[in-house]
C-alpha cells in the first residue's frame, strides 16, 4: 500500500475517534502522528515536529498569560465593571455583556471568559429581575465569535496559520483575523439584540436572593489592584509586541513566551497555576494533527481527497461554491465534535483543494476557521454553549432555534467579506 492510502487510512479512523470521542481528542491527534512513523510514512523527527512548532509555543504563552488575567482578578474587574454601567435593561445589559465578553475571548480562552463573567451575569438578572436565559444565550455567542477576532482568540485560528506554514504557506498575522472576526462580532450582537433574544426561553434565577446576588458582586470585587495593574501592563506590552513583531525583530511566540515568563516572576500567578492554565489537550492535538496535514501535503492524500471533492462540485466550481461547502462542512461538524478537530481535518484537504482548482487557499481556509467557531446549534458544539446549558435552563431545541439563524447570518457575512480581504486569485 503506497503512503497516500495509508495516510486515508490513519485519517480516517483520526476522524471516527474525533467524532465519537472514544479516547481523548490529544491521544487521538498524537496515536494519529505516531502511527503515520510507524508506518514509514514519516520520519521520527518529523513525528514530534509539531510539539517545537512556533504557533504551538505562542499558544502557551498566551494560554499562561489569559490564565493570569483571571487569577489576578483583571479580566472579573473588567467585566464586573462593564456590565454594572448598563444598568438593568435588558437590551443595554445584554449589549455590554456581549462587548465585554468579545473584548477579553480575543486574547483569552473563551472557556474561562464564560466561567468567570457567568456568576455575574446571574448575580446582576436576579437583583435587576430580568430574565437570565437570553443573558447567558447571549455570553456563550458572544464567547464563540469573539475568539476569531485574533490568531489566539481560539484554538482553529491558531491551526489554520500553523497548517499554512506546513504546507510551506505564509501564515495568517495576528491580527488578520479581525478583518472578518469583528463583522461576525457586530453581526453577531445584531443578531443578539433583536431576534436571538427573542427566540431565546424566558426563565428567570432561580434559588439566588437580591440579598445574595449583590454580597456576592461585592466578593468578586475584591481583588488584588497591583497585580491587576501589572498583569494589564505585561498583556497590553505583549500585543503591542505582537503589533510591531516586523520593527522590533521579535517573533509573535517569543513575545508570549516572554510575557507569560513576566507573569510568573511578577507573582500574578504561580507555576502551578500557569501549568494548569495551559490547555494541554489543544496543544497535544495541534502537535498530533500537523505531522498528519504535513503527510497529506507530501503524499498527495489530501489531492487525492481534492480532486474527489471538486469532481462532486463540477470541472470548474466557483470559488464562492468552494467557500460555501467548506463553510456549510467546517460548521456542520463542529456541531457535534470539537471544533479543533474539525478544523485540523478540514484544513489540509482545503489547501489542496484550492491548488487543484487553481485559487487562492487562504479565503478557503479562512472559511473553514471562522465556521469551525459558528458552534451555535448544540449545547455539546463549544464548552461555552455547555456552561450555560444549566443556569439558562436551556433545552437542546433552544439552542437549533438561536442557532441555526445566527449560522445563516455567519455564512453570509463570510461570503461578502472573506474575498474582499483575501481575493480568490493566486
Amino acid at each position: 500500500m503506497d503512503a497516500a492510502m495509508l495516510t486515508l487510512g490513519v485519517l480516517a479512523v483520526a476522524a471516527i475517534l474525533f467524532a465519537t470521542e472514544i479516547i481523548p481528542l490529544a491521544v487521538t491527534a498524537m496515536g494519529a502522528a505516531i502511527s503515520l512513523g510507524l508506518l514509514g510514512v514519516l520520519t521520527p523527527t518529523q513525528v514530534f515536529s509539531g510539539l517545537s512548532n512556533s504557533t504551538v509555543v505562542l499558544f502557551a504563552g498566551m494560554f499562561v498569560i489569559g490564565a493570569a488575567m483571571f487569577q489576578t482578578g483583571l479580566a472579573q474587574k473588567i467585566g464586573i465593571a462593564v456590565v454594572k454601567k448598563s444598568g438593568s435593561s435588558e437590551a443595554p445589559l445584554m449589549a455590554a455583556i456581549m462587548f465585554i465578553t468579545i473584548v477579553l475571548s480575543s486574547v483569552s480562552s473563551n472557556t474561562a471568559t464564560v466561567a468567570c463573567l457567568m456568576p455575574v451575569v446571574i448575580q446582576i438578572c436576579a437583583a435587576a429581575k430580568v430574565p437570565v436565559s437570553p443573558q447567558l444565550m447571549a455570553l456563550a455567542v458572544a464567547a464563540n465569535v469573539g475568539g476569531t477576532i485574533t490568531m489566539v482568540g481560539t484554538p482553529p485560528n491558531i491551526l489554520m496559520s500553523a497548517t499554512l506554514q506546513s504546507s510551506g504557506l505564509q501564515p495568517f498575522g495576528f491580527f488578520e483575523f479581525a478583518w472578518i472576526g469583528i463583522p461576525l462580532s457586530i453581526a453577531g450582537m445584531a443578531y443578539m439584540l433583536t431576534i436571538g433574544r427573542k427566540l431565546c426561553p424566558q426563565h428567570m434565577v432561580q434559588g439566588l436572593s437580591t440579598d445574595d446576588a449583590d454580597a456576592a458582586i461585592e466578593k468578586e470585587e475584591k481583588t488584588n489592584a497591583s497585580k491587576m495593574y501589572v498583569c494589564a501592563a505585561i498583556l497590553i506590552a505583549v500585543i503591542a509586541a505582537m503589533v510591531f513583531e516586523k520593527e522590533l525583530n521579535v517573533p509573535m511566540h517569543m513575545s508570549a513566551i516572554i510575557g507569560a515568563l513576566i507573569c510568573v516572576l511578577t507573582g500574578c500567578l504561580n507555576e502551578k497555576q500557569a501549568y494548569q492554565g495551559i490547555d494541554w489537550t489543544t496543544i497535544f492535538l495541534f502537535a498530533g494533527m500537523l505531522p498528519l496535514a504535513s503527510a497529506m501535503d507530501k503524499t498527495g492524500a489530501g489531492a487525492l481527497i481534492a480532486n474527489f471533492v471538486v469532481s462532486l462540485m463540477g470541472d470548474t466550481p466557483s470559488p464562492y461554491v468552494i467557500v460555501f461547502a467548506m463553510f456549510v462542512l467546517s460548521c456542520g461538524l463542529t456541531q457535534f465534535m470539537s471544533n479543533t478537530a474539525a478544523a485540523a481535518l478540514l484544513a489540509p484537504i482545503a489547501i489542496s483543494i484550492a491548488e487543484t482548482v487553481g485559487v487562492s487557499p487562504y479565503p478557503v481556509v479562512m472559511a473553514i476557521g471562522i465556521a469551525a467557531s459558528c458552534a451555535f446549534t448544540t449545547p455539546v458544539a463549544t464548552p461555552p454553549n455547555t456552561l450555560v446549558l444549566g443556569p439558562g435552563q436551556f433545552r437542546f431545541m433552544d439552542y437549533v432555534k438561536v442557532g441555526i439563524p445566527l449560522v445563516a447570518v455567519s455564512l453570509v457575512v463570510c461570503l461578502i467579506v472573506i474575498p474582499m480581504v483575501w481575493p480568490f486569485a493566486k
